[in-house]
């Protein structure tokens, strides 16, 4: 997974937090941040849950060039959720069925918050 979301995210963007189940958060510049993986944490949690009728549950889907797969985006700036063809039932489906199935990726992010990779340009 960690090679497809490198695949998905804009070279000048370097500076990122990887959750379990695939949501991710750019961050502008991560070496102002003392503390980085506690701010991801808090960001998902704020950001990551969905709740019926409030911001998180409006997404739309960015289809990729270099890796197989989307990004599903929200609620919560530079958050992205990336869904790979094999995680959908469906080998053709629309934009409603990736967008609902990354919401609820991010919505287990947001929910038990887990990093599994941060990429920082100053160690990368």
């Amino acid at each position: 997974m960690i090679e497809h979301v490198k695949l998905a995210i804009n070279p000048k963007f370097q500076d990122w937090v990887l959750f379990e189940n695939g949501t991710y958060i750019i961050f502008d510049d991560i070496s102002t941040i003392k503390d980085v993986k506690g701010e991801a944490i808090q960001l998902m949690k704020e950001f990551g849950p969905v709740s019926a009728g409030g911001p998180a549950g409006d997404f739309s889907v960015i289809h990729l060039n270099l890796t197989d797969g989307w990004l599903v985006s929200g609620h919560g700036y530079g958050m992205y959720t990336y869904v790979h063809p094999s995680e959908l039932d469906n080998e053709s489906p629309n934009d409603l069925e990736i967008g609902l199935y990354g919401r609820s990726k991010r919505d287990s992010d947001g929910q038990n918050p887990e990093i599994i990779h941060i990429n920082n340009d100053e160690i990368s």
